[in-house]
């Protein structure tokens, strides 16, 4: 049984159109799904900061086991073993790149986009000053949710460009989320934590704050790779927009 269905419809919904605009909007956003020929500086620039966002989750999911050990040491229990479970998924994704190339020493002595910096310093943040893990758990909700309805078109794409061998962490990433149903189980966690209506507004303040920073991400993304500009180029609102 679903907790709260009337807010898990809204969220749901939400996350419907913003996957809708992403493909509409974000350049490049359609390119690991359709392309016949991959862009490989993209790709495995996209799978090297996926690790790097994995890496730094880590810590502070660590944060939030430590917050609920204080106020519900059932959720504590559980969201460890979502942590253990998610642990070491940055080996499957390293694993893949290995395929094309791309070393681990390479990998880990990136330094990470800004867009990834803001997104999990946003996530942070919700942990060190808001003392609450609301943040963090709507952005994995969101993580899952947009993941089990996207990535298995993209992996079917990457499996006939670069061969079913060459992305099977990718597969194994999804395949573990899409198995153990890891919407519905952040989706009970995150509503032992909303209780009021204020609650559930914040939740959906996250929710489109996660989903720019995620646009962000990508623009970065394709701007570095693709279009070869150094550093992020974030366009600022001019005098005429004021």
């Amino acid at each position: 049984m679903t907790i709260n269905p009337e807010l898990r419809k809204r969220v749901d919904a939400i996350l419907d159109t913003f996957i809708k605009d992403f493909y509409e909007t974000v350049p490049f956003a359609q390119h690991q799904k359709n392309a016949a020929e991959l862009n490989l500086d993209y790709y495995k620039r996209h799978n090297i900061e996926t690790i790097l966002r994995l890496r730094r989750k880590r810590t502070i999911d660590a944060l939030a086991i430590k917050y609920f050990t204080k106020v519900d040491p059932v959720q504590a229990k559980a969201w460890a073993h979502y942590t253990d479970d998610e642990m070491l998924h940055d080996r499957l994704f390293a694993a893949d790149l290995a395929k094309v190339g791309v070393t681990k020493d390479q990998i880990y002595s990136t330094e990470p986009m800004l867009s990834t910096k803001l997104l999990t310093g946003y996530l942070q943040y919700g942990m060190e000053f808001e003392d609450s893990p609301l943040a963090l758990i709507t952005s994995v909700y969101f993580v899952e949710y947009v993941t089990t309805r996207t990535q298995p078109e993209w992996l079917d794409n990457l499996e006939n460009v670069l061969g079913q061998e060459n992305v099977k962490g990718a597969r194994a990433h999804v395949n573990t989320d899409l198995d153990d149903d890891h919407d519905d189980f952040v989706w009970r966690v995150m509503s032992t934590l909303v209780t009021s209506d204020a609650d559930e507004q914040k939740v959906v303040e996250h929710l489109n704050h996660v989903y720019w920073l995620w646009k962000l991400y990508f623009v970065e993304l394709h701007q570095l790779t693709v279009l070869g500009r150094t550093g992020a180029q974030i366009p600022l609102p001019t005098s005429a927009d004021v």
